[in-house]
């Protein structure tokens, strides 16, 4: 559940913006408007830290594939396993969809 005191208008807004978005291609073009390029990579670095830290890597195996200090990569995993669970639902999501 998201923290109430994140929650207002305006993210509710963009949130209810992405999913509108109907594929990768739409992803990219809102996104690239929204964002600067180097924030989108950080989401992306952040995104796949997760990914690896719930596939089970090393601190060491992250770092050398993401370029990730291991300060980024100790909060991510204080959120993957403490936050409010984001992380572990897409990534659960996205599992079941390569194995289908």
């Amino acid at each position: 559940m998201a923290s109430p005191k994140f929650k207002d208008k305006n993210i509710d807004l963009l949130f209810e913006a992405i999913l509108l978005l109907e594929n990768e291609e739409e992803c990219y073009q809102f996104f690239e408007d929204v964002c600067t390029i180097n924030e989108i990579k950080a989401l992306a670095q952040r995104f796949q830290v997760a990914k690896m830290l719930h596939e089970g890597n090393t601190y060491q195996q992250i770092e050398q594939e993401t370029g990730a200090s291991t300060a980024t990569i100790s909060r991510i995993k204080r959120y993957l396993n403490y936050g409010a669970g984001g992380y572990k639902l897409v990534l659960e999501r996205l599992k079941s969809n390569t194995q289908n």
